[in-house]
C-alpha cells in the first residue's frame, strides 16, 4: 500500500497539481476555471493517438457488425469456428477495443485526482507541494463566471446530464436505427445518475467533463465529416468505372 500511495502522491497528485497551478498563474490570467480547460484540452490533446482507433472503430463499426453478424450465422452450431471467424474480422479491420478504455481510463484518473487537488491540494492550502519552478501563489481564486468551480452547481451538472442525454439520441439517429428498451433505459438512466453523482460533487467534475465532452464532439463532427467525402469520392469512382466498363463494351 505504501508503495501504491507513493506513486499516487509523487507521479500523479503533485505533478497535477503544480501543472494545474502553472497554468493558472501563467497562462488561464488567473482564472482556474479558464485552467481546468486548458488542462481538459491538453489531455484530450495527447489522448488524440487513442481517439483516432475510438473513432476508426465507429466508422466501420456498421461494417463491422454486418460481418459478424454474418459469421454467427456461418458458425452458428459451431462456437469455436465462431469466435475464431470474429477474431479474424477484428484483425482484418484492425479494431482496438482497449483504445477506448484508455481515453476513458484516462480521463476517469484525472477526474478522481482533480477532487484531491481541490479538496486536499487549493482549499487545504497545501503549496509546499508546489516544484521549485512553480511561484507559490497567496491564494486561488476558484470562481469561475458566475459561480465556484469548488462548489456544488446543480445547473452545470444538469448540462451535462441533458448533454449526454442528446449525445444518445443523436447517435441512435445518426446510425439510423431503433433502441430497443435495455438501450432506451440506458439512455435515460446514465444521464440521470450522471447528475446525481455531478449534483454532490464540486463543479469543477461537471467543467471536466462538459469540456471533454465538447472535444470529442468535434472530433466525431471532423470524423463524421471525413467519412462523408470518403464516401462520396468512392461513389464517383464507382461510377466512373461502371461508365468507362460501359464505354468499353460498346466499343467492342
Amino acid at each position: 500500500m505504501e508503495i501504491i500511495a507513493h506513486i499516487w502522491n509523487n507521479y500523479l497528485y503533485i505533478p497535477l497539481f503544480n501543472l494545474l497551478i502553472y497554468i493558472y498563474l501563467n497562462w488561464a490570467n488567473f482564472n482556474l476555471g479558464v485552467a481546468v480547460i486548458m488542462l481538459t484540452i491538453a489531455l484530450r490533446i495527447v489522448l488524440i493517438p487513442f481517439t483516432y482507433f475510438v473513432e476508426r472503430g465507429k466508422v466501420i463499426g456498421a461494417q463491422l457488425l454486418e460481418e459478424v453478424n454474418q459469421a454467427n450465422r456461418d458458425f452458428g452450431r459451431d462456437p469455436v469456428k465462431r469466435k475464431l471467424a470474429i477474431r479474424q474480422i477484428l484483425r482484418k479491420r484492425r479494431i482496438h477495443p482497449w483504445a477506448k478504455a484508455i481515453v476513458l481510463g484516462s480521463q476517469l484518473l484525472v477526474l478522481v485526482l482533480l477532487y484531491q487537488v481541490f479538496v486536499d491540494g487549493i482549499r487545504g492550502h497545501k503549496f509546499h507541494l508546489l516544484y521549485s519552478w512553480v511561484t507559490r501563489p497567496d491564494f486561488v481564486d476558484t470562481h469561475f463566471i458566475w459561480f465556484d468551480i469548488g462548489q456544488r452547481n446543480l445547473l452545470l451538472a444538469g448540462t451535462v446530464a441533458i448533454y449526454l442525454f442528446l449525445e444518445f439520441l443523436f447517435t441512435n439517429w445518426h446510425h439510423n436505427r431503433e433502441m430497443n428498451k435495455q438501450e432506451q433505459m440506458y439512455g435515460i438512466l446514465f444521464p440521470a445518475f450522471s447528475f446525481l453523482v455531478l449534483a454532490v460533487l464540486p463543479s469543477v467534475k461537471s467543467l471536466f467533463i462538459l469540456t471533454s465532452l465538447l472535444f470529442s464532439t468535434i472530433i466525431s463532427l471532423i470524423t463524421t465529416l471525413i467519412e462523408n467525402n470518403l464516401k462520396q469520392i468512392n461513389e464517383a469512382k464507382k461510377k466512373r468505372a461502371a461508365a468507362e466498363a460501359e464505354e468499353a463494351a460498346r466499343q467492342q
